[in-house]
């Protein structure tokens, strides 16, 4: 399952070529027999994962074995508490852990126009959790995406066909270390 935002659900992209779509075959290009959830939900903070997250767990299609949390982007650009960022995604990694998930925190950066401080409390929310909570982390979710124009949606924020296959990519390596930790 990755539970995310508008970058999971793949906002603005035509059917089938998302993230998680795109995970889901290259990770089946590669052996795994795995199916990859589609939880994101464009517009979506941590609040709004948090706030789901029962229903997922609770669902038809049951207990996932692994999740990612690619959660808080949106929180950084409508300028949200940093503190209230935090405590929501320690929640959501409590929760999956306690219902026995295996858990890879997509990590995010606060967007340029914000200012030093805000910026420096937001960037250590991923790591200080990931460390905190002991689940790997994915540093940055668009790591080598952000910013470059050629990989972007015409907003500038979200990847296009080839930013997502780009940030498939990168996290890639993790995931597969994720899924590694499931095996019977």
């Amino acid at each position: 399952m990755v539970l995310g935002d508008s970058l999971a659900a793949g906002y603005g992209l035509p059917q089938g070529q998302g993230f998680c779509e795109r995970l889901d075959a290259v990770l089946r290009e590669r052996g795994h027999n795995v199916r990859v959830l589609n939880a994101g939900v464009s517009g979506d903070t941590s609040a709004g994962g948090l706030a789901r997250l029962d229903w997922l767990l609770s669902g038809p299609d049951g207990v996932p074995q692994a999740a990612i949390v690619e959660l808080g982007a949106n929180d950084a650009l409508r300028g949200l508490d940093p503190v209230r960022t935090r405590a929501n995604l320690s929640s959501i990694l409590e929760r999956l852990k306690a219902a026995k998930v295996k858990v890879l925190l997509a990590g995010m950066l606060a967007p340029r126009n914000m200012d030093a401080a805000y910026a420096k409390a937001f960037n250590s929310v991923y790591p200080d959790l990931a460390k905190a909570q002991g689940v790997p982390l994915y540093p940055f979710f668009l790591e080598g995406v952000a910013g470059n124009p050629a990989l972007n949606q015409a907003d500038g924020i979200h990847p296009n066909e080839a930013g997502v296959a780009r940030v498939v990519a990168g996290i890639l390596p993790a995931v597969e270390a994720l899924l590694a930790q499931t095996a019977p």
